[in-house]
């Protein structure tokens, strides 16, 4: 109906499209007209030899972010897009989300991505990664990560801290773009749904830590990724992140101050509060995320989940992979800013 701007809801990994509508009911031009009318006009700088056209004709960069803005306000309020069981918006994630972390990842913090190959195709995967850097940078470029440098273009559907998803505007935005609660039941349903997870069980003592304990694991609390991985099947790869602990250095925290707005920490670092707003701005380390190969669990036995020596063992497991990869990647960069 073209008066009914509201989401479909779908069920958790249902494909099932959108009927398509007829173009008069369509509020502008579409992303192919667009694009048709850029090719036409750089077809017709290229015939009359005007520079700055290319030889093969494509459209420029600013044209495809126009062609995507109208695209997205079209489908906004026609109301044709979906959701899931979760909140998950793709069509906001790949059209808003990514867009605005994609500046930060590719120019701000540059970041180099390697052992993108130890994620699967498809299935179920679990990736447990360190965290740092005061605010959770380190979870947005994880996401931005997977799926630019995925070969399929996987979503990472993150498990976080209840804060962020009370927070005003940024806990709706945060559903929209995927990601849930860290609890030990969302873990299970995403898992059981076929779905790429990642979770950082150091929480705030790994995000909230000083500057001179950077890169040093905190306790992965009581394993529960672990046992919704066991449960799911799903294999687990860990993921080291160079470059998060160096944007925010904390040097102290004003514990009175944190009661007082009740959060886990108010970090001094050498810019906040002391330069106001401007303090907020990360600074531009070089970051490095790298995928290590992938800890199978189907060998496990029925019922290991519930074991806690099992869970243990593995969770000691993967926090050691994580440690050793971060002493190994930190060994061979010459200097946080330039890499």
């Amino acid at each position: 109906m073209a008066g009914d701007s509201k989401a479909k809801v779908i069920p958790l990994h249902k494909n099932s499209g959108a009927a398509r509508r007829h173009p008069s009911t369509l509020a502008g031009p579409s992303t192919e007209q667009i694009v048709a009318v850029v090719r036409e006009i750089d077809q017709r700088r290229a015939a009359a030899g005007l520079p700055g056209a290319a030889a093969e004709p494509t459209p420029s960069e600013f044209a495809r972010r126009v062609a995507a803005v109208v695209a997205f306000l079209r489908e906004r309020v026609t109301g044709d897009y979906q959701v899931d069981e979760f909140g998950f918006d793709p069509h906001f994630n790949e059209a808003v989300a990514l867009p605005l972390l994609r500046l930060f990842f590719n120019e701000w913090f540059r970041v180099e991505v390697s052992g993108i190959e130890n994620l699967p195709v498809e299935g179920p995967a679990l990736v447990v990664a360190n965290h740092a850097g005061v605010l959770p940078m380190d979870a947005l470029m994880l996401s931005v990560a997977v799926h630019d440098h995925h070969p399929t273009h996987r979503d990472l559907r993150m498990l976080g801290a209840d804060l962020v998803f009370d927070l005003p505007l940024i806990g709706p935005a945060a559903r929209k773009a995927g990601h849930t609660m860290a609890c030990t039941v969302d873990a299970h349903r995403l898992l059981a749904a076929g779905e790429l997870t990642a979770v950082f069980p150091e929480g705030y003592k790994g995000l909230g830590k000083r500057f001179k304990d950077r890169y040093k694991l905190q306790r992965f609390g009581r394993g529960g990724f672990v046992a919704a991985a066991l449960h799911t099947q799903a294999p687990i790869v860990p993921c080291s992140i160079v470059g998060s602990e160096e944007i925010y250095p904390m040097i102290a925290d004003v514990k009175l101050l944190a009661r007082l707005f009740g959060v886990p920490y108010f970090p001094i670092t050498p810019l906040f509060p002391l330069a106001g707003p401007a303090g907020l701005v990360p600074l531009p380390s070089k970051w490095h995320i790298a995928f290590g190969e992938p800890i199978e669990t189907t060998d496990y036995e029925a019922g290991s989940a519930d074991d806690p020596m099992v869970t243990f063992e593995l969770t000691d497991q993967v926090r050691e992979t994580i440690q050793q990869t971060l002493y190994r990647l930190l060994a061979g960069r010459r200097n946080m800013f330039f890499g």
